[in-house]
C-alpha cells in the first residue's frame, strides 16, 4: 500500500513497475499512529512552544501604532530563529484592522492604526515539531466597546472549550462548547472555521475538533483550542493555545498570557 496524500502519480507508476504490481491506495494510516505523542514527543513541542512564547514577549512591546504587519511577523521569526527554533512552523500570520476579519490572512505593509484589532498566529520548529499558539489585541487597549466585547466573547469560548479537555472527551463536544457561548453573544455565523487540530511533525494533524468529528480525545493526543470570530466593518479574534491531553485534563504547552 501507499499514502494517497503523500505520494505522487508519477511515483505510484514508478513503484508499480518496479514492483510489477498496482500499490492499493490507503489514508491515514500513518497519520493514525502520530495522534498519541509520546514523551520525548510532547518535550520537542513544549520546547518549540516556550520558544514562541518568549519570542512574542520579546516583539509585543513594538506591536504599535505606525508598525506595519510585515515588520512584525519578520520580527516574530527573527526571534523565533535567534531563541532556539530552527524554523518557523508556518507562514506567521499578523493582520490588522480589516485584515484581521480574514481567518489566514498575510501580513501586509498597512501601518498599525490606533483602535485596530490584530491577530498574531505563529508558531516554532524544535526538532522536527512544532508549536501553535494565536493571541489578538486592540491597538492602543482593549477599550470598551465593540472590540472590547469581541475579544471577552472569544476569549470566554476558548475558555469553555479548553475546560473540556480530556481523555475520553468527544472532539464535537469541544467544538460546541466553543461555538454555543459565541451564538450566544451572536457571534455564531462569525465563527467559521473549526475549533482546533492535533499538532506535531506538522502543523495540522489529526484528530480534528470540530462539529463533524466523531472521536473522542486520547491521553497524549496534543491539540489547538482556536475560537475565532471574523466581523468584516470590525475586524477579528482568534484565541489559540497547543495543550496536551492527559488523563483527567489537559497541560497547557503554549503559555503567554492572554490580557484584554
Amino acid at each position: 500500500g501507499l499514502e494517497a496524500r503523500s505520494v505522487t502519480w508519477s511515483e505510484q507508476q514508478r513503484l508499480a513497475k518496479l514492483l510489477d504490481d498496482d500499490p492499493v491506495a490507503t489514508d491515514g494510516l500513518v497519520e493514525a499512529l502520530r495522534e498519541v505523542k509520546d514523551d520525548g514527543e510532547v518535550a520537542r513541542i513544549a520546547t518549540a512552544a516556550a520558544i514562541a512564547d518568549r519570542a512574542f514577549a520579546e516583539v509585543q512591546p513594538t506591536m504599535v501604532a505606525g508598525t506595519t504587519e510585515a515588520d512584525l511577523a519578520l520580527a516574530l521569526d527573527h526571534a523565533m530563529r535567534t531563541g532556539g527554533a530552527s524554523d518557523r512552523a508556518f507562514e506567521t500570520i499578523v493582520a490588522a484592522g480589516p485584515n484581521s476579519a480574514l481567518p489566514h490572512a498575510r501580513p501586509g505593509f498597512r501601518p498599525l492604526a490606533d483602535g485596530d484589532l490584530v491577530v498574531c498566529d505563529f508558531g516554532a520548529v524544535y526538532d522536527g515539531y512544532r508549536s501553535d499558539m494565536t493571541r489578538s489585541f486592540r491597538v492602543g487597549g482593549s477599550g470598551s466597546g465593540q472590540e472590547a466585547n469581541l475579544l471577552s466573547a472569544v476569549l470566554d469560548a476558548q475558555e469553555a472549550g479548553l475546560a473540556l479537555v480530556a481523555d475520553g472527551v468527544p472532539l464535537a463536544e469541544i467544538d460546541r462548547a466553543c461555538r454555543d457561548i459565541l451564538v450566544e453573544a451572536g457571534l455564531g455565523e462569525a465563527f467559521s472555521h473549526g475549533t482546533g487540530h492535533g499538532v506535531g511533525l506538522d502543523i495540522h494533524e489529526g484528530p480534528a475538533v470540530a462539529s463533524t468529528a466523531t472521536g473522542s480525545l486520547r491521553s497524549g493526543q496534543v491539540v489547538t483550542v482556536e475560537p475565532g470570530a471574523y466581523v468584516a466593518e470590525l475586524g477579528g479574534v482568534r484565541w489559540e493555545d497547543t495543550v496536551l491531553v492527559t488523563d483527567d485534563g489537559h497541560r497547557p504547552l503554549t503559555g503567554f498570557p492572554k490580557a484584554l
